[in-house]
């Protein structure tokens, strides 16, 4: 059985919102900055390969973003048309929830194939828990996404282990890149207000819960990759409640020109 939306309160419709365009956010954020890897990867093949992840991930939002609009223009008393395309588009840089991590530049291949494959373990727990979910729409758009998942997890951890079991100068940029990445790993695991209650009524997953296999995992590839894991550091947080980094501004200056620049335009 679904989640029955008319006996939804104020603040639990307001909870799966904010769930909901913070999934959205993360995924759409990060489609966005492995895109600019087109036309630029290291080999054609690869090129093609963090194209189509961009794209997957891309997809992945579309379905959220829809989600969220419908959940927006039913729990308005107001006369609301928003849309995927109004809440991509169209949104304030705090009204933005995604993680900080996918909001970082690029950098070089081994920060980019290492950020990847941070997110991608976790966004497979993340799945397996959210198929669980008493809402419908989320346990689909969790099974679909899924097998694309998958993929995005076995390509980046077999670029960690080529890279981190490679040569000395590709076994010192990915721990260049573990020194740039791991403080914003933190934030995947500390839950926003709207996760615990999201968790409290069955629609979210409590991100707490996915922070030791998500550790085991990097453990296991980090071994095969020559790897270490950090010692404990400062984490930095903020991006789920809408304070983002000095990047982030930048990426949805160049995502939103065209539509801020020429309001509902359309092919």
């Amino acid at each position: 059985m679904g989640i029955d939306h008319k006996k939804f309160t104020t603040l639990n419709k307001q909870t799966l919102i904010d769930y909901t365009l913070q999934l959205a956010d993360t995924t759409l954020i990060l489609a966005q900055r492995n895109s600019e890897w087109c036309a630029h990867g290291p080999i054609l093949e690869q090129d093609i390969a963090i194209t189509n992840i961009s794209l997957d991930l891309l997809g992945q939002s579309r379905y959220l973003y829809q989600y969220a609009a419908t959940l927006i223009n039913k729990s308005s008393d107001k006369q609301i048309n928003a849309t995927e395309d109004s809440l991509a588009y169209l949104r304030t840089e705090r009204e933005y929830k995604n993680l900080l991590i996918t909001e970082l530049p690029n950098g070089d291949w081994g920060q980019t194939v290492l950020r990847q494959f941070f997110f991608s373990v976790y966004q497979a727990l993340l799945f397996e828990q959210l198929q669980k979910s008493s809402d419908e729409q989320l346990v689909a758009i969790a099974q679909k996404s899924n097998k694309e998942t998958t993929y995005h997890l076995k390509w980046s951890s077999e670029w960690v282990m080529r890279l981190g079991d490679g040569t000395e100068e590709s076994h010192a940029r990915m721990n260049n890149a573990i020194d740039m990445l791991w403080e914003y790993t933190g934030e995947l695991f500390i839950p926003a207000e709207y996760e615990i209650n999201s968790a409290k009524e069955g629609f979210g997953a409590d991100p707490s819960l996915l922070k030791q296999p998500w550790l085991q995992k990097i453990k296991d590839v980090f071994e095969e990759a020559t790897l270490s894991i950090p010692s404990d550091r400062f984490m930095q947080t903020g991006g789920k409640q809408g304070i983002h980094t000095e990047h982030m501004g930048y990426i949805l200056t160049e995502m939103q020109s065209l539509q801020r620049t020429y309001p509902g335009a359309e092919w």
